[in-house]
């Protein structure tokens, strides 16, 4: 083979195809977008799902509250990049795959992420909903321990399968494709306490009025 020939060949690339080209820019210099997209519509699809559910056990009258949606969306949206920069940290620091790594890696999820994220959900979405900040603290000091017990049941085995399987690149994704049956639970516990006051008023058929005077 003449080395014009060589030169050629070596220089040739085939063409990729659209989904080539789409997942190689997603999950390459596209990364923190895709991450931060990904780790919104989760967030909004697992509170449409519990508002679904609010619905048809007649704990709302009415069946989507939107402006609930668009703020647990936004919250969302504002968890990409922690999440995007968290994991490229971790495995910069932490690179290695064996069962001592990533038990280092859970831990640290456990006991540093863990109650970060928890503490930010809820002081997001107060903040989003105009609470003063007494009230958002209240609301964590009384919802908090419930959503970190069910951290534990969930997140140690995920992460596990994450860290040791998953390519760096993918793992915001993983997450955020589990995390919607987690964002239902996030949801509830977000939420209960205000359908619970719809649930009565809906309920017993009493005015706004008579229920702030009861």
């Amino acid at each position: 083979m003449s080395n014009l020939m060589r030169r050629l060949l070596s220089t040739f690339k085939p063409k990729l195809t659209i989904f080539q080209e789409y997942r190689q820019n997603a999950f390459g210099k596209y990364l923190l977008f895709t991450n931060i997209i990904s780790s919104g519509i989760p967030m909004c699809l697992g509170d449409l799902i519990q508002q679904e559910i609010e619905f048809q056990t007649n704990k709302l009258s009415k069946r989507y509250d939107f402006n609930r949606l668009g703020r647990m969306f936004l919250v969302g949206l504002a968890f990409g990049p922690v999440h995007h920069y968290y994991y490229i940290k971790l495995n910069k620091y932490l690179p290695e795959r064996n069962v001592n790594t990533i038990f280092k890696k859970i831990m640290l999820d456990q006991f540093f992420m863990g109650p970060i994220c928890i503490a930010c959900f809820f002081t997001c979405l107060g903040a989003l909903e105009w609470k003063s900040l007494n009230e958002i603290n209240m609301e964590i000091k009384k919802k908090f321990i419930g959503v970190y017990l069910m951290d534990w049941c969930l997140w140690p085995p995920t992460q596990f399968i994450n860290f040791y399987f998953v390519p760096v690149r993918y793992q915001v994704l993983y997450i955020n494709l589990v995390t919607v049956l987690y964002d239902v639970f996030l949801s509830y516990m977000k939420h209960k306490d205000a359908v619970l006051d719809k649930s009565k008023l809906y309920d017993e058929n009493i005015s706004i009025e008579e229920f702030k005077q009861n």
